[in-house]
C-alpha cells in the first residue's frame, strides 16, 4: 500500500487524501504489550523529513481533486454541523468546527477529503443549493470551485446564475406569479392587469389570459386616455400591474402573436421594472453581454413615456403619477454602443431603434421634467414633485401614524378614524396635502424610505 501511494509519479499529494482522510485507514495498532504504537508508511529510498501538517489552506495539487456529493447528504450534514444558528447560511457567525468530510470522486465516493473553513464550507453549501435547482441528485463538484478567488466566483455567479434569477415577464408564466406577490394585490382582491387606453394588442393577450387562468380571477382593467392624479388616486385600492412592451405580430391567419419583453428586476422579490434601478442593471448587464435585456428595458421605457406619460417608479398601478431619476439617455448610449453592428442592416436596424429611444427620452425631458410641476418657476431648475395625491398607498398601514397623531387629537377622532376621512376626501387639510407631496418627492427622488 505504501508503495501504491508513493510510487506513481511522485504524487505525494495523494499521500494526503489516501492515508489521512480515508474512513478506514487506521490511525494506530496494537504491539505486543498492548500499547497503541502508530503505523508508519515506509519506502526505504524516500525521505520524509520535509513533510508537514496540512494548514488551513493547501498547496495546489497537481490534479484537481474534485468531490461526489449526494445533494440530501451532503447537505443535511453541513446545515447539522456547521449552521448553528439556522440560517440556512454558513458564516462567520456560526460556531460549528468548520470542518467536513466529502466523498471523493476518484474514488467514487469511497474515501473522502476534509473541506475546511468558513468560505469553502460556505461555497459547498451554495453549489448544492444549485445543484439541487437543476433537479439533481448527485453532483461533481471541483476542488477549485470552492476555493475560488472571492471576487471571480461573485462575478461568475452574477454572469451565469443571478442574472437569470432576476429575470421577469409578463407573459402567462409571468403572469402568475405576479398574481401571487402580495404587493400587487390588496388582501382578498382580485389580481388587476391596467393596459394603456389605445394599445388594443396589449388587451387581447391579457383578456386571453384571464380567460385561460380562470382559477385567478384576473380582472383586466383598460385605462382612461388622460390618466390624472384624481383617476389614480381613486384605483389606490385597487393595485394591479401596468402591462409594458411587447413584440406584436399576426399570423398568416391573422391571429396576434403577443411577446413580451423580458426584463430584470432589483430583487428576488420583485416582479416589475423599476426606474433608475434599471439604468444600473443595464451597465452591469452589458458587461456580461447581455445586451438584448438592456434594449428590452429601454424598449419598456420608451413604451411608459408613450403610454403613462413618463418613466415610472416602476409598472405598478400607484405609480402611475411618480418617477425617478431620469438616466434613459446615457442608458440608450450604453446599449446602443454594445448592440451587434457588422452587417448594413443590423447598423440600419440600430440606427431606428436609436432615433426612437431618443425621441421618447426628449419627449419626457420637454413634457416631464421641464414642465410644471417638476420645472422650478423661480430658479429654472427641475425638481422632483409627483402629482400623486395624499398618502402613498403602498407603504404599511400604520406608515404615517406618528404624522396622523396630532390632526386626529385636534380633531377629537382615532388615527385610523381620521385616516379614513382623510383619504375619502371628507376633512381638508393643507398641510398634510404639502407634507404628503415632499413625502412622495422623496420616493420620486430614488430615496428608499425603507
Amino acid at each position: 500500500r505504501s508503495h501504491h501511494l508513493y510510487g506513481i509519479n511522485g504524487h505525494l499529494d495523494q499521500l494526503d487524501e489516501e492515508s489521512s482522510e480515508s474512513p478506514d485507514s487506521p490511525d494506530s495498532a496494537a504491539d505486543q504489550d498492548g500499547q497503541q504504537t502508530p503505523i508508519r508508511l515506509k519506502r526505504a529510498s524516500t525521505s520524509f523529513s520535509n513533510m508537514r501538517r496540512r494548514g488551513s489552506v493547501d498547496e495546489k495539487s497537481m490534479l484537481t481533486r474534485r468531490f461526489l456529493v449526494d445533494i440530501d447528504t451532503i447537505e443535511k450534514a453541513i446545515l447539522a454541523q456547521e449552521d448553528t444558528n439556522g440560517d440556512y447560511q454558513i458564516t462567520v457567525e456560526d460556531s460549528g468546527p468548520k470542518v467536513l468530510k466529502v466523498p471523493t470522486a476518484s474514488s467514487g465516493g469511497f474515501r473522502t477529503f476534509e473541506v475546511r473553513g468558513t468560505y469553502m464550507l460556505s461555497n459547498l453549501l451554495q453549489e448544492i443549493a444549485l445543484a439541487r435547482d437543476c433537479g439533481m441528485s448527485q453532483v461533481v463538484i471541483d476542488e477549485d470551485r470552492l476555493n475560488e478567488n472571492p471576487v471571480n466566483r461573485l462575478s461568475r455567479m452574477i454572469r451565469t446564475s443571478f442574472w437569470n434569477g432576476l429575470v421577469r415577464c409578463m407573459d402567462e408564466s409571468g403572469i402568475q406569479a405576479i398574481c401571487n406577490d402580495p404587493k400587487n394585490t390588496k388582501a382578498g382582491a382580485q389580481p388587476i392587469i391596467y393596459v394603456p387606453y389605445n394599445d388594443q394588442p396589449a388587451y387581447e393577450y391579457y383578456t386571453g389570459i384571464a380567460r385561460d387562468l380562470s382559477n385567478y380571477k384576473i380582472k383586466v382593467v383598460k385605462l382612461p386616455k388622460d390618466i390624472t392624479p384624481r383617476y389614480v388616486k381613486s384605483i389606490n385600492n385597487e393595485f394591479g400591474i401596468l402591462s409594458l412592451a411587447a413584440d406584436v405580430s399576426y399570423d398568416a391567419n391573422g391571429r396576434l402573436v403577443y411577446r413580451p419583453l423580458p426584463f430584470v428586476v432589483p430583487g428576488g422579490r420583485f416582479n416589475e421594472q423599476y426606474g433608475w434601478d434599471s439604468y444600473f442593471e443595464t451597465l452591469g448587464l452589458l458587461v456580461d453581454g447581455r445586451y438584448q435585456l438592456g434594449k428590452n428595458m429601454v424598449d419598456n421605457f420608451v413604451y411608459e413615456i408613450k403610454h403613462y406619460g413618463k418613466i415610472l417608479n416602476a409598472n405598478r398601478s400607484y405609480y402611475l403619477t411618480r418617477s425617478q431619476p431620469p438616466f434613459l439617455t446615457d442608458m440608450v448610449l450604453k446599449v446602443f454602443e454594445a448592440l451587434p453592428d457588422k452587417t448594413d442592416d443590423e447598423k440600419r436596424r440600430n440606427h431606428e431603434w436609436l432615433q426612437r429611444s431618443f425621441d421618447a427620452a426628449i419627449t419626457e425631458y420637454l413634457t416631464v421634467w421641464m414642465s410644471a410641476p417638476r420645472l422650478d418657476a423661480k430658479t429654472g431648475l427641475s425638481c422632483y414633485h409627483p402629482t400623486g395625491i395624499g398618502m402613498p398607498p403602498e407603504t404599511e398601514s400604520t406608515h404615517f401614524d406618528h404624522t396622523i397623531k396630532p390632526y386626529a387629537e385636534r380633531l377629537g377622532v382615532s388615527v385610523e378614524e381620521y385616516k379614513h376621512l382623510y383619504a375619502n376626501d371628507m376633512i381638508s387639510e393643507p398641510e398634510l396635502d404639502a407634507y404628503f407631496v415632499h413625502d412622495r418627492a422623496v420616493r420620486e427622488s430614488g430615496h428608499d424610505t425603507s
